[in-house]
């Protein structure tokens, strides 16, 4: 028997209006998408998060006053994880896990998760549409490691 866990991983979203201002703080004080050192980048991250935030509440208003991000990851994992099982012998177990860059479910409860199945074999799928450092980049596998 062979335990596999699939990692699908995107940005996040804020999942309601106060969530807003730390998302965006999450986002720009990440240092794949600003380049500064931490000592420049974070008051940077506060000052962008506390400016952006009023305009995004507006955006947000229309979806809902959350991301629809975490949503479509959640369908998009439970239709991969049934697709995995249809071609799985009985034997083998699989599981899939949402790990979110910037908001929850975080990089971190996915890597504790996936520890705690213990599988033989871990797939990286990150869903972002294009190359980007914050996905290639990313700390997950060396965090499942340890």
């Amino acid at each position: 028997m062979s335990r596999s866990a699939v990692v699908v991983f995107n940005l996040g979203g804020p999942d309601n209006p106060d969530a807003i201002k730390p998302f965006l703080f999450n986002l720009f004080n990440d240092p794949a998408i600003i380049g500064l050192p931490g000592l420049l980048r974070k008051p940077l991250a506060k000052f962008i998060a506390h400016h952006r935030a009023p305009i995004a509440r507006k955006i947000f208003a229309h979806l809902g006053d959350q991301s629809p991000l975490l949503e479509e990851t959640e369908a998009q994992a439970s239709a991969l994880a049934r697709e995995i099982a249809r071609e799985m012998s009985r034997e083998d177990e699989s599981r899939v896990f949402i790990a979110m860059r910037y908001w929850h479910p975080f990089i971190e409860t996915a890597v504790e998760r996936v520890q705690a199945f213990d599988p033989d074999k871990i797939v990286l799928l990150p869903l972002y549409p294009q190359y980007s450092t914050t996905t290639t980049a990313c700390p997950v596998s060396s965090k499942i490691r340890e």
